[in-house]
């Protein structure tokens, strides 16, 4: 079993930044996917980016703006959050899938931008 913790949520302006972290209970491997996703209200949760490994995926939604990077060093995968809009408003979610196949999610952290 993996334990991830999602911190960095806050609320910002438009046009600001915010940087995401998810902290995993043990050493990321290069096999795992690690996923972000999110949820505003009312609407279904979305893929917003994952990692695994060097490769890095995002939606179109958020590419150009957000970037994902990881510190092995850590057990860290952050989420760099720029040009933030209202429409970026949602609760944040890492999930860790594991080489193995188990997916593990983290109790997610509310980002809130104000237009």
């Amino acid at each position: 079993q993996v334990q991830l913790v999602e911190s960095g949520g806050g609320l910002v302006q438009a046009g600001g930044s915010l940087r995401l972290s998810c902290v995993a209970s043990r050493y990321i491997f290069n096999d795992d996917i690690i996923y972000w996703y999110r949820e505003a209200p009312w609407k279904e949760r979305e893929w917003v980016t994952s990692v695994t490994g060097v490769h890095t995926n995002y939606s179109d939604s958020v590419k150009g703006r957000f970037t994902v990077s990881r510190d092995d060093a850590k057990n860290t995968v952050y989420l760099q959050m720029n040009n933030l809009k209202a429409e970026d408003t949602a609760v944040y979610y890492c999930k860790i899938r594991t080489w193995s196949g188990y997916d593990y999610w983290g109790q997610g952290t509310q980002v809130t931008v104000s237009s």
